[in-house]
């Protein structure tokens, strides 16, 4: 049995990168599972730290590319000895993925928790990049996150109306989202003060709406979780757009006067925003 604890105690974790180390056997069994990898694989791998998930993804893959900020982090890792690994050392969120292969990738994540949005949009792109260059070098994403955000992620217009906003409707825009698994704090080394999620994320070929703007539903949805103490029409003339085309469009979709914005579904912020355009 590896005794992931004890390896991971003996590297000085960095707060500062919010490290922590997933020492959970099981855990790590599930990520190898869910991702359903193959041979036929390329796995981009961010935030290996040292290697615990990396040790076990090149067993199974084609290829595993392993992006790691810390450097010391990186010295560790070049320590595994794999023909099928490539270490690299650089920032994720600067990095373009589709100049790393020519295959898709499925992307495997083990994120510092305060980046998780930045990290999510720049694999996806935002809702008005219809061909963004990440998210075509993607099939599939396996991303370790804070409970609370993995609730984020899959909520919908019935969920509390703290968990659904923009992370929600960028990340189903773009993907199909699941919790896969709640992974407890103990399974990490230094055990962070929350629990955490495994969230599976198919990424769409095609965007969840077919829309005649994008960039207008963007702004939309933008204005509509600007305030969210105000009502949807109040968010929207505070965001610059038309009176008239707002309580016009509000009566059109049957909307209550004083409806907030977390209590339309995605699809209906889509046909808001068409009527808001004309």
């Amino acid at each position: 049995m590896v005794d992931y604890l004890q390896r991971a105690k003996f590297f000085r974790t960095k707060k500062r990168l919010g490290q922590n180390f997933l020492i959970n056997p099981d855990v790590i069994s599930d990520i190898i599972d869910f991702a359903n990898i193959s041979k036929e694989d390329v796995v981009l791998e961010i935030g290996p730290g040292v290697g615990f998930v990396t040790e076990q993804l090149v067993k199974y893959a084609k290829k595993v590319i392993a992006i790691e900020l810390d450097e010391e982090a990186v010295k560790e890792l070049e320590k595994l000895n794999f023909d099928n690994l490539e270490i690299i050392h650089q920032d994720i969120l600067k990095t373009d993925i589709s100049s790393l292969t020519d295959e898709k990738v499925k992307v495997v994540a083990n994120i510092p928790y305060y980046i998780t949005s930045p990290i999510i949009a720049h694999l996806l792109g935002e809702i008005d990049d219809l061909n963004n260059k990440n998210r075509n070098s993607i099939t599939d994403i396996i991303l370790m996150v804070q409970e609370e955000v993995a609730l984020r992620i899959v909520a919908t217009e019935q969920s509390s109306a703290k968990q659904y906003g923009l992370l929600t409707i960028l990340s189903q825009f773009w993907a199909d989202c699941s919790i896969i698994r709640l992974v407890g704090r103990k399974s990490f080394y230094p055990a962070p003060k929350v629990n955490s999620a495994l969230v599976s994320m198919k990424v769409r070929e095609t965007p969840l709406l077919q829309l005649d703007d994008y960039s207008h539903f963007r702004k939309t949805i933008k204005a509509a979780f600007s305030q969210r103490r105000k009502t949807l029409k109040n968010c929207l003339l505070g965001a610059g757009f038309d009176k008239n085309k707002i309580t016009s469009a509000i009566s059109e979709l049957g909307f209550d006067e004083n409806i907030r914005g977390e209590k339309l579904s995605i699809e209906q912020f889509g046909k808001l925003s068409e009527l808001l355009k004309v």
